[in-house]
């Protein structure tokens, strides 16, 4: 699936698309916060990361990402059982601190 596909499917704007950035860049934020925030997969974040970001950067985001169990639920500790930041509510439009 293209970007244009993913942004559409998901009805993502400019600034839902720099919020995914800026989350999937954040070590700290795993992908399952993402997606419960935009309705966007692990795959779908990968593909946008590589539509936005230099060649060279983005190996370098994957390969840091890649295994690291911040980033995936799945390879977290189970001490580790929320994704939201104490500060979080701080940002606006966020629909998580909304809950």
């Amino acid at each position: 699936m293209n970007i244009k596909k993913i942004l559409q499917q998901h009805q993502l704007t400019d600034r839902d698309l720099n919020r995914i950035v800026e989350m999937a860049w954040e070590d700290r934020t795993p992908f399952d916060a993402i997606e419960a925030q935009f309705g966007v997969t692990e795959a779908e974040v990968i593909r946008i990361m590589k539509h936005q970001m230099h060649l060279r950067n983005w190996k370098k985001w994957r390969a840091r990402v890649q295994g690291r169990a911040t980033k995936h639920r799945r390879l977290r500790g189970q001490t580790t059982g929320r994704f939201k930041a104490s500060r979080q509510k701080h940002i606006s439009l966020n629909k998580i601190s909304k809950r």
